[in-house]
């Protein structure tokens, strides 16, 4: 005889799922995500970084091994000259620390694309890092580099000792280069990330306290700051199940639904790349292995397509840590969406 239960007769509908997200759609009259022009191509290079945050969505570290190969590379160089792409979004892990990344900048620069770094600022001083802010300067790239607090005790206590006063360093380092500088085309912007299972504040008014904070206790500059919602996966997500939180800011993010962001959520003009070269709708949906719902895109590669016009209008994948992206002012790549 089986020693396990007899199933519940009426088995109990998860609280959370992409039905509850489904369902936050529907209640405003809004139909499922689909995708617009892909004028973004945001390519994940692997999972090797200098450091291990305790928020990293990618959970990234220094003992990653997760890369981007040559090959794949080359095919992305290639797939970069398709005209509806405006936007080369690298990031990681460290994205810099890949032997292709200047290349791929290198690439996209000369075909006239935008490109951003998503840089984490302690990567200047690595070792074999020699010359990359110059270079960054000279190929004219966006950099966005995160920097969850302006002061030493809260950044450290998220990202490690001593990764504050790197930061700051970074800063300065770019900032004589012309970075954040007014009248100058390089932009710095800054990202911030709550410390804990809450919601960002107003992204206008920290990005006037973060400039305030900075220019008089260091006399750094910035162009923008971006508030992100901390997504309840790998890493943030364990944390909240450790703490008994999970449920709670599941809750806080499902209350705060936002209709009004929806129609600007990053994955309606983005593709995301991973260091394998497989595709997804977004880096989220990346970490998670979760592929697109369209039976085209949920076995394409880089190698599989030969440019992006077939996902406009594709069905984007979602699940439940898209409540994180539609909670509040909303969350993306590029700060409040609202």
């Amino acid at each position: 005889m089986s020693s396990f239960p007899a199933p519940d007769p009426q088995p109990r509908l998860p609280l959370f799922g992409p039905r509850l997200f489904a369902r936050k759609l529907a209640a405003h009259g809004l139909p499922m995500l689909r995708r617009d022009a892909v004028t973004t191509l945001q390519i994940n290079v692997g999972k090797r970084c200098n450091q291990a945050c305790h928020h990293c969505h990618v959970d990234a570290g220094p003992k990653r091994t997760e890369t981007l190969q040559g090959h794949t590379a080359e095919r992305l160089m290639a797939l970069m000259d398709d005209p509806q792409i405006q936007t080369i979004d690298l990031t990681g892990g460290a994205p810099e620390l890949n032997e292709h990344f200047r290349p791929l900048v290198v690439r996209a620069q000369s075909l006239g694309k935008r490109v951003i770094d998503r840089c984490n600022l302690t990567i200047l001083f690595e070792p074999g890092m020699d010359g990359l802010a110059e270079f960054l300067a000279g190929q004219g790239v966006h950099i966005v580099a995160s920097l969850p607090c302006y002061s030493a005790e809260n950044v450290d206590k998220q990202r490690g000792r001593g990764v504050f006063d790197k930061s700051i360093e970074g800063i300065k380092r770019l900032n004589a280069l012309g970075y954040g500088q007014p009248g100058s085309p390089l932009q710095l912007d800054l990202v911030y990330n709550p410390q804990g299972p809450s919601l960002p504040p107003e992204q206008a008014k920290l990005e006037a306290r973060y400039k305030a904070e900075l220019a008089e206790h260091f006399g750094l500059s910035f162009n923008r700051l971006l508030t992100l919602t901390n997504m309840p996966i790998s890493r943030f997500a364990h944390a909240l199940e450790r703490t008994g939180q999970h449920e709670a800011y599941m809750s806080l993010l499902a209350n705060h639904f936002n209709p009004d962001t929806v129609p600007e959520l990053m994955c309606r003009s983005l593709v995301s790349v991973g260091w394998d070269g497989r595709l997804y709708d977004c880096d989220f949906n990346q970490m998670l292995e979760m592929p697109a719902e369209d039976s085209m895109a949920r076995t394409s590669t880089v190698f599989e397509i030969e440019s992006f016009a077939a996902f406009v209008g594709a069905r984007i994948a979602v699940e439940d840590h898209c409540l994180g992206c539609t909670a509040g002012a909303g969350s993306s790549c590029g700060g409040a969406l609202g």
